[in-house]
């Protein structure tokens, strides 16, 4: 039975579409979308709407999915925003600022809404094929900006990159070229054909006490388990202690087991710190390890006035760059960058229909743990394009100052204690005046971090501020992560205000 050819027209108002009479269709949507968030942005007052969470959650269980349209399109765009927008975590809101988690560029989300709808596949130059050299002009341009050398020379082939989702996937790929390269340097064999060698429980990775827990992760994903992680111990400063790693490194060696790669952290997730890249490249030089840096967080330095705080940093083997940190991109968007591009190969699989091996147009895939994957490449093109590196490293070194201007006001406030002197943009605190009728001080450790665990939670779900939690010398503080480049000071002086009126309020030395 033939389908009927008029059934086509009774789509095309669902499609980006080449016929022209679709065109007002996404006009519209994508209009009206804008319109009602832009409403809806410019008129909030509150990090949080302060709906409780259990009445949210029930809300949208409640939105109905039928076998028909339950509404014309504008109507559901409007009903969206109202619900799941105007009781979203609203990062753009300056008491928003407990994570790495940025409002977004302008530039970059008109780059989004021409990714969406050119919906580029970046696996293959056949689905991709502009977008596939943005891809590769952006990633040679962040080599060569983090000092790798694109052309061949004695000690490599030249650098390259690709995108990835964010730092948990480029670490992970960074220490599985790691893994692969050791095990090929050790014994000749290929993970990739044969699986992971007989002596796979002796290898381990190093990284300090203070790095992010994706490198724990990534060992697990490997097959090589978290113990194959031996963390380092860290300076007063949470920066890895380079005597400790060079005894770490022997002591390990004594015991027959085989230390193939040092990460080290360019901003830390709590303190912030950054390692002392240049030293960790002379060690995992001398040993022959890989040097793989965590950039995610504190890569963007090297577009500011503090980029001397990554030196070393080209001498590394993988970096890890995350955009949606401080690139200011939506999520996701991050890359991994290699010196030698050669290492690649270990990624490489040829598949018939996707990548022959008789291709002579790039297949991105090449070089990638995923297929399909965004043309995530066009947002930091665009952003660049719209700002230029200049206006990026002002907003930095705007940052910067700023925390350390918060860390200030902490310390010139008895209501709270400043536990760490910030090395980036985050702030580490806690409210030590907790009052019931007089003013009460309770000098015992855990119930201070108990009452701080409480307010934390307590003022989110109120939608009164966002902020982080974590723990220092084994105690709970809050977190301040600051990225924002359009918060001043005395937005943080009404924070403050805003926290110790609530902690008073909710009497938590009685309650």
């Amino acid at each position: 039975m033939m389908t009927n050819s008029k059934q086509h027209n009774d789509w095309s108002d669902v499609f980006v579409n080449i016929d022209p009479t679709a065109e007002p269709h996404y006009l519209n949507a994508i209009s009206h979308t804008v319109q009602q968030l832009s409403t809806m942005i410019t008129a909030i007052d509150a990090p949080y709407s302060g709906l409780e969470p259990a009445q949210l959650n029930e809300r949208i269980k409640a939105m109905p999915i039928g076998k028909a349209p339950i509404a014309p399109l504008a109507d559901i765009i409007s009903n969206n925003v109202d619900l799941i927008g105007k009781n979203s975590i609203i990062v753009q809101h300056p008491h928003c600022i407990a994570h790495l988690h940025t409002p977004p560029l302008i530039p970059a989300l008109a780059a989004e809404t021409i990714i969406s709808a050119l919906n580029q596949s970046m696996d293959s130059w056949d689905q991709a094929s502009s977008a596939t050299y943005v891809e590769q002009k952006m990633t040679d341009w962040l080599c060569e900006l983090f000092g790798y050398n694109l052309e061949q020379s004695a000690t490599s082939n030249g650098a390259d990159g690709v995108f990835t989702s964010g730092g948990t996937q480029s670490n992970l790929m960074g220490l599985l070229l790691a893994r692969d390269r050791a095990v090929e340097q050790i014994s000749g064999e290929s993970v990739q054909k044969d699986g992971l060698p007989s002596y796979a429980k002796k290898l381990r990775i190093l990284c300090s006490k203070t790095s992010h827990f994706t490198v724990q992760k990534s060992a697990s994903l490997m097959g090589l388990g978290e113990r194959a992680v031996v963390t380092v111990a860290t300076d007063d400063f949470g920066r890895l202690d380079i005597n400790a790693l060079t005894a770490t490194i022997a002591d390990l060696q004594s015991q027959d087991l085989i230390p193939f790669c040092v990460v080290g952290t360019a901003g830390t997730t709590d303190l912030g710190a950054i390692d002392d890249l240049q030293a960790i490249a002379a060690i995992s030089e001398q040993h022959s390890m890989w040097f793989h840096v965590d950039g995610a967080y504190g890569g963007a330095l090297i577009l500011s006035s503090h980029k001397d705080r990554l030196a070393g940093i080209e001498l590394a083997d993988s970096i890890s760059t995350d955009f949606h940190k401080l690139f200011f991109q939506p999520i996701s968007c991050g890359a991994l960058l290699i010196r030698d591009k050669h290492n690649f190969k270990y990624l490489l699989h040829h598949a018939d229909y996707l990548n022959r091996e008789t291709d002579e147009l790039p297949n991105l895939v090449d070089k990638s743990i995923a297929t399909t994957k965004r043309f995530d490449a066009l947002k930091l093109l665009m952003s660049m394009q719209a700002l230029g590196t200049d206006k990026f490293g002002a907003m930095y070194d705007h940052l910067i100052s700023l925390t350390q201007d918060v860390a200030a006001l902490v310390t010139a406030t008895d209501k709270f204690d400043l536990l760490a002197q910030p090395q980036l943009s985050t702030v580490l605190f806690r409210y030590n005046h907790l009052c019931s009728g007089n003013d009460v001080t309770i000098e015992h450790e855990e119930e201070i971090s108990v009452i701080n665990q409480r307010l934390r939670l307590d003022l989110l779900t109120a939608g009164q501020a966002v902020l982080g939690e974590t723990k220092i010398n084994g105690y709970t503080c809050l977190k301040l992560t600051i990225l924002n480049p359009c918060l001043q000071l005395n937005d943080f002086e009404s924070l403050f205000t805003k926290i110790a009126d609530f902690a008073a309020e909710q009497d938590y030395i009685n309650n």
